[in-house]
């Protein structure tokens, strides 16, 4: 394990994230949390900005976590691990950084008087509600230093475990904008059980969805991935769709799968082992790099959005975030699209 590129004495260009001597390695011999490492560490800054060439509509994120326990085969974020001397596959899968001063950070950083109250986006590399955060409980402590400084903030999660929060997710949505997205790319129990072993299956974060509603909140659904050959056919988007919008989605945005490096490596092999046939129309289809050809992402959100107006939710695109309304006020406000992605 190397953590001199997150050390005191940093690399040139490398920011210190924390010390070598503020990291305490651990194992759990329980059921479900064996096999996994986890590496507590005292982080020196949680608040990370995102490159001004990204795609995305935020400008910060929060990451309590690096690698995940979804172990979802084709994440983008495995690469993410290579920094540390960990590889994209079973290291990302199994040897989980936990930053565990993270809400005592947060809430310090947010008061500072060079923090102007931009909006904060948790999720966007690695889900701040995997299973770790069962047992080390980050994510109140990092909701209620952004209610109490009424700081918007929008999450994204295939995680039931958000619910465990529902409580403080309504007290934050009273005083700030909070944008709430589960992400469901499929209903097909095969394919979920293969390609994301470790995540809440999809029925359960739809139920997610209907409750985060049933409690005000408005949820959006992330329909990611969609799986070129394995969950792209008319059936199946059909069928996707239908459960979303019977679970009372605000929205549902589609995003085809995505393969960069790290992850490319890792779900290639995976579809040589489970689907061979299928390796050459892969390398194909993404033969010009991390993204699938526009004609192919155009065709699945076409289809996503004629099936979305067809069962009354509508395409999505990027809006308003959505606010709990608070009870004084005579009606709360029409649903809105969430800004998340």
């Amino acid at each position: 394990m190397r953590w001199n590129n997150l050390a005191e004495n940093p690399t040139a260009g490398e920011a210190a994230l924390f010390g070598t001597d503020a990291v305490t390695t651990r194992t759990f011999d329980t059921p479900e949390f064996r096999g996994i490492t986890f590496h507590e560490v005292r982080a020196r800054s949680i608040l990370n900005r995102v490159p001004g060439a990204s795609r995305m509509p935020f400008e910060w994120t929060v990451n309590p976590y690096r690698g995940c326990t979804h172990a979802c085969v084709y994440c983008f974020a495995r690469k993410t691990h290579t920094y540390l001397d960990l590889d994209t596959g079973l290291d990302f899968d199994s040897q989980i950084v936990v930053k565990i001063n993270a809400p005592e950070l947060l809430r310090g950083q947010l008061a500072s008087a060079r923090w102007q109250g931009a909006h904060i986006a948790m999720g966007t590399n690695v889900d701040c509600y995997q299973r770790a955060e069962g047992r080390y409980r980050l994510m109140p402590g990092i909701i209620t230093a952004l209610r109490d400084r009424a700081n918007p903030f929008s999450i994204l999660t295939k995680g039931t475990l958000i619910l465990r929060d529902l409580d403080l997710l309504v007290q934050a949505a009273e005083v700030t904008d909070v944008g709430i997205s589960v992400s469901v790319g499929f209903t097909d129990q095969e394919l979920w059980r293969t390609v994301e072993p470790g995540t809440p299956s999809p029925e359960r974060r739809l139920d997610v969805v209907r409750t985060l509603t049933d409690h005000g909140i408005g949820c959006g659904v992330l329909m990611a991935p969609v799986v070129p050959f394995l969950g792209d056919s008319p059936d199946q988007l059909r069928a996707t769709v239908r459960a979303i919008a019977a679970s009372g989605a605000t929205s549902v945005t589609p995003l085809v799968l995505h393969l960069r490096p790290g992850a490319r490596e890792w779900f290639m092999a995976w579809v040589a082992k489970h689907h061979p046939h299928l390796v050459r129309r892969y390398e194909r289809l993404y033969a010009e790099g991390a993204y699938a050809p526009k004609w192919y992402q155009r065709r699945i959100t076409r289809q996503v959005h004629e099936l979305a107006t067809e069962f009354g939710i509508g395409p999505s695109g990027p809006g308003a975030r959505r606010r709990v309304p608070v009870p004084a006020e005579p009606e709360p406000p029409g649903p809105t699209q969430l800004t998340l992605l």
